[in-house]
């Protein structure tokens, strides 16, 4: 009879892969990530991108992190704010993102390229204008780089917080692999290391702000409904744990409370508790199939 607590840990994992793939459904992109076989994608199986993108719960808060940083430019919100649906369909929205990040770090290179090409295509026809006036473009290169350096500044400290540390070196290897995929999309002048990060944001500081926008995204992403059981913890614990992420810069400026600040603390520390039973549940993942692939052999002609 198995011991009583490996039942217990195979009851939480089991409930644990529920919730996942309640949030996020197999098979929804439609990406094939088992062929053809010996493909490697754009990064492939030794490069540090398929490490840091493998870890689900770094990868989910470091997601919601990015989206909070994201509110903070007022051209790259204003394009989510004209042509986006996130008011009634945020968790979808989500789940778009999730499948671009994953489909082009683990897809085959064709289909890699093919999601860029498609996300390509749909920010040459948004544009409009701030709530100012001043007019935006998605496909500007600079808020490409904005997009593309909040997400994977936010992914890896993720990965850092629930998962384990990363030497400067690594994080240097991971920002210059990723930054491929920024530039495939049309960003320029992206930063390829920690320090450039660093600086990078630095540089942006002065045309941010925290605005009437800014408090309703935020204010729907706090009450984002999850298909799953216990939705309401389920999200407060993945936001708190995303905010517990947020740089010093920009968690005053968003003007996060006091309260706020100590329920990220609390939430940040929930989520590495339970972190190696999510990596237990999901070990037959994306990662793991883009992995078997690439290891089988080319067909012979």
């Amino acid at each position: 009879m198995p011991h009583p607590l490996r039942l217990l840990a195979d009851h939480a994992t089991a409930r644990i892969r529920a919730w996942v793939l309640g949030v996020f459904p197999r098979g929804r992109s439609g990406i094939d990530y088992d062929a053809p076989a010996g493909d490697p994608g754009l990064f492939g199986p030794g490069s540090v991108t398929w490490r840091i993108h493998a870890d689900f719960p770094g990868m989910l808060a470091g997601g919601l992190c990015a989206l909070m940083l994201q509110t903070l430019h007022p051209r790259a919100l204003a394009g989510v704010w004209d042509h986006s649906n996130f008011r009634e369909d945020l968790m979808g929205r989500l789940r778009r993102t999730t499948d671009f990040v994953a489909g082009t770090t683990y897809a085959p290179l064709a289909e890699a390229e093919r999601l860029i090409a498609r996300v390509r295509g749909i920010h040459a026809k948004v544009a409009g204008a701030t709530a100012d006036g001043v007019p935006y473009r998605a496909d500007e290169p600079d808020l490409l780089t904005w997009v593309h350096v909040t997400e994977s500044y936010a992914f890896l400290q993720g990965y850092r917080r629930y998962c384990r540390e990363v030497p400067a070196s690594v994080a240097d290897t991971y920002f210059d692999e990723v930054a491929r995929v920024a530039l495939a999309l049309g960003a320029r002048d992206v930063p390829r290391s920690e320090r450039a990060v660093r600086t990078y944001f630095a540089a942006q500081r002065p045309q941010l702000r925290y605005d009437a926008r800014s408090r309703e995204v935020l204010d729907v992403l706090a009450h984002m409904r999850l298909p799953v059981p216990m939705a309401g913890l389920s999200r407060d614990v993945f936001l708190g744990a995303g905010a517990a992420l947020l740089p010093d810069w920009a968690a005053t400026m968003l003007r996060r409370t006091s309260a706020q600040s100590l329920h990220a603390q609390v939430s940040a520390r929930a989520l590495a508790a339970i972190a190696p039973l999510f990596r237990a549940a999901l070990t037959d993942g994306i990662a793991g199939r883009a992995r078997a692939r690439v290891s089988r052999p080319h067909a012979r002609p």
